[in-house]
């Protein structure tokens, strides 16, 4: 007996509580249980009482879902629960006195720096150190190993985008302690999002609990598709094919490494988008609605686009706390100066090359200051703008994924992407195909004359882009007649669409190289393996290939192949087919529900892996 207690209230860091084990079920249908009794028999004429009982009571089993997960870090969540509530409502005391009041600025500054205190030592004290040592030539280690908290970067964010709101006067202070414990801990979403901001989901503490038959409907839907998604696909090509691949790339041939970059875009998609769907569901079945975190990212057609489908609630968070904040497309302050010096001075101490990165620093600091004053188009100006605050907004996402020069790399990319993507999209076809057309050239003489895989990559890659700006451009040219671009105008914009999604998503993948390398790693040897695992995949898919391999790679994992090309496939589904058939499950009657999740667990339970599988995004 003393063995069962012990199993079920002990924590164990080689048994999280995981949304893909019994375990997690078995405690959800006591929760819930419990949470029905409290609903049913509690009095609607208490009011706020029986709202305020059923918060603290989500609260404790919060509580104890993330004992479980992380041991006694707990602590710290506690801790930054108690020390936003109280420094929150001071600043809701100085607000009142004075609207500009520099003491609640004051208390601002302090929550933010210690709940960034938090976020750094634990996740980038390594990381800090080394890029320390690079830079001032020390030896400096860090003698005790530190663990990373399950979830730390995603409650954090949570805390303080309550105490920003605060002060910014959008939402009033929560009262009640245990009303913010139960805002900060909610169990579905506290370890990996969706974040959840103080002014979407606070109002829902004071709203009584409505469950319909459709909304019941729908989050069973949500669960048992994000469990398909995390279990089904995600784990099933993470374990046949991925993980074998980036442990050990050299084993492998180009092709092989090539095909399991793009099979992680997939997998990292199913794996995340599934955590989320089955919170929201499981939220929506305690009468609680999360955001919308993901929306079919792959059928974007720009990496602008890619970045407002994909785990949303994060890019929203860095929208309103970051990128306007630094200025957004209206100017450009102290915060973007101060990033851009931290960029180059990491990049110095990256490359060793400080003369190489300093020279360009100094002419974007010229450029941030004579660009206002030339500019005379409002529009240019804004562009400027908003491009040098996304990508600090980019990199700086990068960095909050992960502490690994890596993640900083991916970050910069993307950024840089959506960058060449806002210049290229304006501008006119003929200036387009000169461009492509000299840049290939470029790459390929590259190619020709240090013969380093990078160079081949890059050469192949663009000279596929130019062959599709090239008939895009004879097109351009054969259709001036207005009536001639009327005529072909649907079917030839479907293909451009197509196009568009298919390039995005071959750049999306690529950037995966980088994020892919850096996960899963002890963070006091990420950076070196980082890239070390990063360097030999391109090294394989931009050397030699054999093609007698494809054949029997394609026959050998046959049942990866079509899992990734499924998914896909089921990914780009029209919006429109899957919402109906999202609504379909969910009005059909009861007995009938039971039965295809009955049906649906069965499916299930023979993908599951002998090794559990933890959710990618735990680790950030």
């Amino acid at each position: 007996m003393s063995d069962i207690l012990h199993y079920i209230f002990a924590f164990n860091a080689e048994s999280p509580l995981l949304f893909t084990q019994f375990y997690f079920w078995a405690f959800f249908a006591l929760v819930y249980a419990l949470f029905a009794l409290i609903m049913d028999r509690v009095p609607d004429s208490l009011g706020n009482k029986k709202l305020h009982l059923r918060n603290v009571y989500l609260m404790f089993v919060s509580w104890f879902f993330y004992y479980k997960t992380s041991g006694l870090f707990l602590l710290i969540l506690l801790f930054v629960t108690l020390s936003d509530w109280l420094i929150a409502q001071q600043i809701h005391k100085s607000k009142i006195k004075n609207l500009k009041s520099k003491i609640a600025t004051a208390w601002l500054c302090l929550s933010v720096a210690i709940d960034l205190g938090f976020l750094a030592y634990f996740k980038y004290a390594y990381f800090f150190t080394d890029a320390f040592n690079d830079l001032f030539g020390t030896s400096y280690t860090i003698v005790d190993k530190i663990i990373l908290p399950v979830g730390i970067s995603f409650y954090i964010f949570q805390v303080i985008s309550y105490t920003a709101d605060v002060y910014r006067g959008r939402i009033q202070p929560v009262k009640n302690i245990l009303d913010f414990g139960f805002y900060v801990s909610f169990f579905p979403q506290l370890v990996a999002g969706p974040i959840v901001r103080a002014e979407e989901f606070i109002p829902q503490l004071y709203k009584p609990f409505r469950l319909s038959r459709r909304a019941f409907g729908i989050a069973v839907f949500w669960i048992i598709n994000g469990l398909a998604k995390k279990i089904i696909m995600s784990d099933f090509l993470a374990v046949n094919l991925i993980d074998r691949v980036f442990d050990n790339p050299l084993l492998f041939s180009g092709f092989e490494n090539l095909f399991a970059l793009f099979a992680y875009s997939l997998q990292v998609y199913a794996d995340f988008s599934g955590y989320t769907d089955i919170a929201i569901g499981v939220a929506m079945l305690m009468g609680f609605y999360l955001p919308m975190n993901f929306n079919s990212p792959y059928k974007s057609q720009n990496p602008q686009e890619f970045w407002r489908r994909w785990h949303m609630s994060l890019g929203r968070w860095l929208k309103t706390y970051l990128y306007i904040p630094l200025g957004g497309n209206r100017s450009i302050g102290f915060g973007t100066y101060f990033w851009v010096t931290v960029i180059a001075l990491v990049s110095a101490s990256l490359t060793g090359w400080w003369l190489g990165i300093m020279i360009p620093y100094a002419v974007l600091i010229a450029s941030m200051i004579l660009v206002p004053r030339l500019l005379k188009d409002t529009n240019h100006l804004k562009l400027f703008y908003s491009n040098l605050n996304s990508f600090i907004t980019q990199v700086l996402g990068g960095l909050w994924h992960g502490a690994s020069w890596n993640f900083i790399i991916w970050g910069g990319i993307n950024g840089i992407g959506m960058i060449v993507e806002k210049i290229w999209r304006p501008m006119n076809w003929h200036v387009r195909f000169v461009l492509t057309t000299l840049l290939t050239f470029g790459l390929c003489a590259a190619d020709y004359t240090t013969n380093l895989p990078v160079w081949r990559l890059f050469a192949v890659w663009m000279a596929i882009i130019w062959v599709g700006t090239s008939i895009r451009y004879i097109y351009w040219l054969c259709t001036q007649d207005q009536q001639i671009k009327n005529q072909k105008s649907k079917i030839t914009n479907k293909i451009a669409q197509a196009w568009a999604i298919l390039q995005t998503f071959v750049f999306i993948t690529f950037t995966r190289l980088f994020f892919r390398s850096s996960s899963n790693l002890d963070p006091a040897t990420a950076n070196e393996v980082a890239w070390a695992t990063a360097k030999n995949m391109v090294n394989q898919i931009g050397g030699a290939w054999s093609n007698a391999i494809i054949p029997d790679f394609l026959w050998s994992y046959r049942w990866v192949v079509a899992m990734f090309v499924a998914g896909m496939v089921i990914h780009w589904l029209p919006t429109n087919w899957k919402r109906r058939y999202r609504l379909w499950f969910s009005a059909m009657p009861i007995w009938a529900i039971v039965i295809a999740v009955c049906i649906a667990i069965a499916v299930i339970y023979q993908f599951v892996t002998a090794d559990v599988q933890p959710f990618i995004y735990f680790q950030f």
